[in-house]
C-alpha cells in the first residue's frame, strides 16, 4: 500500500470519485454535490484558509487500485479556541474493510498536523462550520442521509476506535412525522405568552430577507455565538447566508418571534434538498439544475429539517419555545400540511436544554453521529465535550 498526495484536478476527481464506486451497492447513501467537496479544498471560497489555515488531502493505493481516502486541516485561529491543546481534525474518510489501511491514512494524518503544532485531532469533521460534513454515523443506517450529512459503512467505527480515537460527544438527529401531535407542555408554555400582548410571531419573506438575515443574526449572536466552536456572525454574513438560501427556502416554514418588535426567537426549518439532490447524481450542471427545478416544481420533496432554534437568554424559560413551536405547528400541520416528515439534525448530547425541547416535540432519534478526539500524547487523561448548562 502507498499514499499519494492530492495535487491536481485529475487526483481531485479521483479523490470524489472514489465515494461513488466505494459505495456504489449502497441504496441509502446519497451522492453529495462535486460542487460542495470542491468548495471545502478551494483556497479562494473557504474562509478557513483564512489566517494561516492549510489542509491536505490524500488517496491511498493498493498496486493501481484506490482503496482509500483522506483530508487533514487545521485552523490556527480556531485550533485552540475551548482545547485544552491545539486541535485539528480530519475527514473525507473512506477507506475499505482493513484496519492497516485506516491507520495508514490516519497515521499520516496525526504526523502532518503534528508538524503543524497540532496536538490533537477531531474526526471525521468538516474544514468549516460544523452544520456539514460533522461526526461518524454509528446508528441510523437505514435512513437516508440529510444534506451535507455524512453517511458511511458500519464498519467505520472500528476503524476509528481500533487505532485509538475516543468518543468526544454524540450528535442526535430527531425525526418525526410532521401531523403527529405535540407535546401538551408545548401548549402550557404557549399559553404563557398568549397573555403578553408583547409577543408576536411570523414567518420568514423573501422580499424582505435582508431585515429577516439582521433578525437572524442578532438572536444566533445572543443565543449561539459563544459556544464551543461557534463563532459570531457579522451583518454582511448573514445577509450572504440567507441570500443564498432563497432559491430552496419556503417561506411558511421558517418562524422569527418577536417582543416589543425586537427580535428573540428563531426556529428555522427548510426543504430537505437531499430528497431532490440525490437525482442529480452529484452533478449540478445545466442538466442537473433541470433534475432540480423540475423535481422542485413537482414538489418531490416531503421532509423539512429544522436546521437552528434559538432563543435570546433573556427570554428563555417564559414559554417562548413552546409558543414558537406552535406557531409553526399551526402552519404545517392545518395551514400548510406539505411536508410529511420533519428532522432535525446536529443535537450535541452536551446540549439537554435542547434535548428536551425536541423531545418535547414527540420526535425520536433517528441517527447517531460520533464525534471523535485522538490525543497524540497517549499519556494527557482524555476528557469528553463539558456539559452546556
Amino acid at each position: 500500500m502507498n499514499l499519494v498526495e492530492v495535487l491536481n484536478p485529475k487526483q481531485e476527481k479521483l479523490f470524489i470519485q472514489f465515494a461513488v464506486q466505494h459505495y456504489l451497492n449502497e441504496p441509502k447513501w446519497i451522492r453529495p454535490l462535486d460542487k460542495d467537496i470542491r468548495f471545502i479544498f478551494n483556497k479562494k471560497k473557504n474562509k478557513s484558509y483564512r489566517n494561516g489555515g492549510e489542509s491536505i488531502r490524500w488517496l491511498l493505493y493498493n498496486n493501481d487500485e484506490i482503496i482509500g481516502r483522506i483530508a487533514a486541516f487545521y485552523n490556527p485561529k480556531l485550533a485552540g479556541r475551548d482545547n485544552e491543546q491545539p486541535t485539528g481534525g480530519v475527514g473525507f474518510f473512506e477507506c475499505v474493510d482493513d484496519q492497516n489501511a485506516a491507520s495508514m491514512l490516519f497515521e499520516i494524518s496525526k504526523d502532518w498536523l503534528k508538524d503543524k503544532g497540532m496536538e490533537a485531532m477531531d474526526g471525521p469533521v468538516n474544514f468549516g462550520d460544523r452544520d456539514a460534513w460533522w461526526g461518524l454515523l454509528v446508528e441510523g443506517f437505514n435512513e437516508e442521509p440529510n444534506y451535507r450529512c455524512n453517511y458511511n459503512y458500519p464498519y467505520y467505527q472500528p476503524l476509528f476506535e481500533n487505532y485509538g480515537f475516543q468518543l468526544y460527544f454524540r450528535q442526535l438527529t430527531y425525526a418525526r412525522k410532521t401531523a403527529d401531535p405535540l407535546s401538551p407542555k408545548l401548549h402550557i408554555k404557549a399559553e404563557l405568552i398568549s397573555s403578553d400582548p408583547g409577543y408576536r410571531f411570523a414567518h420568514f419573506r423573501k422580499k424582505q430577507y435582508k431585515r429577516f438575515a439582521q433578525d437572524f443574526m442578532n438572536i444566533y449572536n445572543q443565543a449561539w455565538a459563544g459556544h464551543v466552536g461557534v463563532p459570531k456572525l457579522t451583518p454582511a454574513q448573514a445577509e450572504l447566508s440567507m441570500k443564498l438560501l432563497l432559491p430552496i427556502v419556503d417561506e411558511k416554514i421558517i418562524w422569527f418571534g418577536y417582543y416589543k418588535n425586537e427580535p428573540v426567537a428563531f426556529f428555522i426549518m427548510l426543504p430537505e434538498v437531499n430528497q431532490i439532490f440525490k437525482y442529480v447524481r452529484g452533478k449540478l450542471d445545466i442538466m442537473g439544475k433541470l433534475i432540480f427545478l423540475w423535481h422542485k416544481w413537482n414538489k418531490t420533496c416531503r421532509k423539512m429539517i429544522g436546521v437552528v432554534f434559538g432563543v435570546v437568554p433573556e427570554h428563555q424559560g417564559k414559554g417562548v419555545e413552546g409558543a414558537i413551536i406552535m406557531a409553526a405547528r399551526k402552519m404545517v400541520q392545518d395551514d400548510y400540511a406539505r411536508y410529511e416528515d420533519f428532522e432535525m439534525n446536529w443535537i450535541g448530547d452536551f446540549n439537554p436544554k435542547m434535548i428536551r425541547v425536541v423531545e418535547q416535540v414527540g420526535a425520536h432519534v433517528s441517527k447517531v453521529h460520533n464525534t471523535y478526539r485522538y490525543l497524540f500524547d497517549r499519556n494527557v487523561p482524555f476528557k469528553r465535550m463539558p456539559i452546556k448548562n
